[in-house]
C-alpha cells in the first residue's frame, strides 16, 4: 500500500542513465556528420572530373555524327549542319536518327527519352535517387545521335542527366544513405551543366531550384564543389572565354529598365503558351495508332522538312544565340528562330526523342526578345533599349517562365555572357516572367511530365516547422517512476493521475526501461512489469523536433523518447506531442496568411470608400 501511495504522489524525478541504456542507444544524435560531409564532397569532386571529360567526349561525338550525317566526312571539328549539300535528302537524316533513338529506347532503356531534368527530378522524388547505371552511357550516346542527326536540342540536358546518373551510380555502389545519394546525383548533374557552359553559380542555383529543394550545408557544399570542378574542367577542355560572346553595353536607365521588364512580362505569357503547346503535341503523339518506338522517327520528319526550308534550325545552334546577341542578326534569322526553331523543337520534344531544352528555349526566347526589342525601339526611341540586351532578357525570361528557375536564369545569362551590366534588366524581366508563370501555369515544362504520373515537386523552400522547435519546448516534464518488482495489477490499481508512460527503476533507482499503461491493461494482473519494459530511444532537449520525429518513426511512433540532459532523463516526448506542435505551427501560418488577406481587403474597402466619397462630393 505504501508503494501505491508513492505512485499516486507523481513527483518529478531525474533518472540516471545506466550502462545498458548507453549501449542500447549510443550517443544522442548530433546533427550533420561533418566527416560524412567531407566524404560526400570528395566523391562529388571525383565525379565532377569524370563528368567534365564525359561532357567533352559528348560534344566531340555530336560533332563527329554531325559531320558523318550531313557532310560525309570523318572529323571531330565543328561544321554546322545547316551548311550541308544534301538537298532534299536532308529530310531523311533526322528520320533515321529518330528511328535509332526509338530502337535504343525499346531495347535499352525508356529513360533516355525526354530532356533529362524532369527524369532526374522524378528519380529524386520517388526512387531514392536511384538511376540505372546504363543511363550513364545510353543517354549521352542517344542524345549525340539525336542532335548529330539534326535534332534541335542542346547538349546540356543530356549531360545533366548523364552526370546525375553517374552520381547516383557512385552512391549505389557505396551504399550511402538516400539523402547522400540525392546530393551526389544533384552534384553530378549540375557539374555536367557547369562543364558544358562554364557557369558554376547558375548550376548551383539549378540544383537548389529544380533538384534538391533544400538549402543546407550537407547539400550545398558537395554541389558547390562539384560545380566549381565542372567549371575548371570547362576552362581546361573548352577554354575560358564566355560561352556566348556579346558586345559591351551601357548601364540602362530607368525607362529602359521598365521596357525590359515589360518584355519579360510578355515573354512570360509566351512561355506559358509554349509549355502548353509542347505537352499538347506530346498528347497528340500518344494518340497515334503506332508504337511509341516510331514517334521519334515521325517527329524527325517534321524536323527534316523544317530543316530543309530553314537549315539553321538543325542541331544545337549555339552560333545562332551568339549572332542574336550581337544585335546584327538578319530579320530572316530572327523570325526563323522565333517560329520555325520553336516548331521543330516542340515537335521533336513531344515525340519523346532525346535532347536538352535549355539551348532551344534560349534561342527562341532570344529571338522573341529581339523582335519585342525592335518594337520597343520603334515606339519608344528615347527609352534607350538596345537589341543585344533585349535578346539576353528574352533568353532568360523565357527559361524563367517555362521552368520557374528564377535565380538560375538570371545568373546563367550573366555567367555565359560576362555582362554584369545586364543584372538589373535581367532581374526585372525574369521577375515579371516568373510572376506570370506562378499565377497562370499550374506545372512548368520541368514538372508537367512528372505531375501527370502523380509526382508532386515542392513549390517552396520554407524551413521545416519541426526544425524551428526544440524538444525542450514540447516535451512532457512530468516523469513518473515505478519499482521494477511491481505487477501490472498493482500499478493499475494506483493508475489514477498517472501519466500514460512510466519509467521503471530498480531498488537503486537505476533506469530499467519504459512501460505504458495501455500495455499493462492487456496482460494478466500478476505479470511483473519488469518483463514488459523496453529501452526507449533518446534525444536531447536542445535537439530539433525533426530529429526527434526521425527517432520516433523508427518505432512507428508507438514508444516515446526519453529526453536526456547531462546523462539523466528529464522528460519524455511522444509522437502526439510532435504532431500537436506541428499543427500549432501550421495554424499560426494559416492565421498569418488570413490576416494579410484581411488587411488587403480592408485597404481595398478603404480605397473604394474614399473614391465613392469623392464622387458624391463632386456631384454636390
Amino acid at each position: 500500500m505504501k508503494e501505491h501511495m508513492k505512485l499516486k504522489s507523481g513527483i518529478p524525478v531525474s533518472l540516471t542513465l545506466d550502462e545498458t541504456l548507453r549501449q542500447a542507444q549510443g550517443k544522442p544524435p548530433v546533427g550533420t556528420d561533418k566527416r560524412r560531409l567531407l566524404w560526400i564532397t570528395a566523391l562529388a569532386l571525383a565525379a565532377a572530373v569524370v563528368i567534365g571529360f564525359l561532357a567533352k567526349g559528348m560534344v566531340l561525338l555530336i560533332d563527329l555524327i554531325t559531320n558523318l550525317a550531313f557532310h560525309g566526312r570523318f572529323s571531330l571539328g565543328y561544321f554546322p549542319p545547316g551548311e550541308h549539300h544534301l538537298g532534299g535528302w536532308v529530310v531523311l537524316v533526322p528520320v533515321v536518327g529518330g528511328a535509332i533513338i526509338g530502337l535504343m529506347a525499346l531495347y535499352g532503356s525508356k529513360a533516355i527519352r525526354g530532356h533529362g531534368i524532369p527524369e532526374a527530378m522524378e528519380m529524386i522524388l520517388t526512387n531514392e535517387s536511384k538511376i540505372k547505371p546504363s543511363i550513364t552511357w545510353l543517354k549521352p550516346l542517344s542524345s549525340a545521335i539525336s542532335i548529330g542527326t539534326g535534332g534541335p536540342f542542346g547538349a546540356e540536358g543530356p549531360i545533366i542527366s548523364t552526370g546525375g546518373a553517374l552520381g547516383s551510380m557512385v552512391g549505389q555502389l557505396l551504399r550511402i544513405s538516400p539523402n547522400e545519394r540525392k546530393v551526389l546525383l544533384a552534384a553530378g548533374a549540375t557539374a555536367g551543366m557547369s562543364a558544358i557552359f562554364g557557369s558554376p553559380i547558375a548550376a548551383i542555383f539549378l540544383a537548389i531550384e529544380l533538384l534538391l529543394f533544400e538549402f543546407s550545408p550537407r547539400s550545398l557544399v558537395p554541389v558547390a564543389m562539384g560545380c566549381i570542378t565542372g567549371a575548371a574542367m570547362h576552362h581546361l577542355l573548352f577554354g575560358s572565354d564566355p560561352m556566348f560572346a556579346m558586345p559591351a553595353i551601357a548601364m540602362p536607365g530607368n525607362h529602359a529598365l521598365f521596357a525590359y521588364s515589360l518584355i519579360g512580362l510578355l515573354i512570360g505569357f509566351l512561355s506559358l503558351l509554349i509549355t502548353k503547346a509542347v505537352y499538347w503535341i506530346e498528347d497528340g503523339f500518344e494518340k497515334l495508332p503506332v508504337h511509341w518506338m516510331w514517334w521519334p522517327a515521325i517527329g524527325g520528319v517534321a524536323v527534316g522538312v523544317i530543316g530543309y526550308f530553314a537549315p539553321r534550325t538543325l542541331g544545337v545552334g549555339y552560333e545562332n544565340i551568339t549572332e542574336l546577341l550581337s544585335g546584327q542578326a538578319t530579320i530572316g534569322l530572327i523570325v526563323g528562330m522565333a517560329t520555325l526553331k520553336l516548331l521543330s523543337w516542340g515537335i521533336a520534344l513531344g515525340s519523346g526523342t532525346s535532347g536538352g531544352t535549355l539551348a532551344p528555349m534560349m534561342t527562341v526566347g532570344g529571338a522573341l526578345g529581339c523582335l519585342l526589342g525592335m518594337v520597343a525601339m520603334d515606339l519608344f526611341p528615347a527609352a534607350g533599349v538596345v537589341l543585344p540586351l533585349a535578346v539576353l532578357v528574352g533568353m532568360a525570361s523565357m527559361f524563367t517562365g517555362a521552368s520557374r528557375a528564377f535565380l538560375t536564369s538570371v545568373v546563367f545569362a550573366l555567367e555565359t555572357t560576362g555582362r554584369i551590366e545586364a543584372l538589373l534588366p535581367l532581374l526585372g524581366a525574369c521577375a515579371a516572367s516568373y510572376m506570370v508563370s506562378y499565377f497562370l501555369l499550374p506545372n512548368t515544362i520541368m514538372t508537367e511530365k512528372i505531375a501527370r504520373r502523380g509526382v508532386r515537386a515542392p513549390e517552396s523552400y520554407e524551413p521545416d516547422p519541426l526544425e524551428r522547435m526544440s524538444v525542450g519546448q514540447v516535451m512532457e516534464r512530468r516523469v513518473q517512476m515505478v519499482p521494477v518488482h511491481l505487477t501490472a495489477g498493482e500499478v493499475l490499481a494506483s493508475a489514477t493521475g498517472l501519466p500514460e508512460h512510466l519509467f521503471v527503476v530498480d531498488e537503486a533507482e537505476a533506469f530499467e526501461g519504459m512501460v505504458s499503461l495501455a500495455e499493462l491493461r492487456h496482460v494478466p494482473a500478476g505479470t511483473a512489469i519488469g518483463t514488459l519494459t523496453a529501452m526507449p530511444g533518446t534525444v536531447r532537449s536542445q535537439d530539433d523536433l525533426r530529429t526527434a520525429a526521425g527517432e520516433l518513426a523508427r518505432s512507428e511512433g508507438k514508444r516515446p523518447l526519453a529526453v536526456v540532459e547531462d546523462g539523466t532523463v528529464i522528460g519524455l516526448l511522444t509522437m502526439g506531442a510532435v504532431l500537436k506542435a506541428y499543427g500549432r505551427q501550421q495554424e499560426a501560418h494559416a492565421e498569418d496568411e488570413a490576416s494579410i488577406l484581411l488587411h488587403r481587403r480592408r485597404l481595398k474597402v478603404l480605397v473604394q470608400g474614399k473614391q465613392l466619397y469623392r464622387k458624391v462630393m463632386r456631384r454636390k
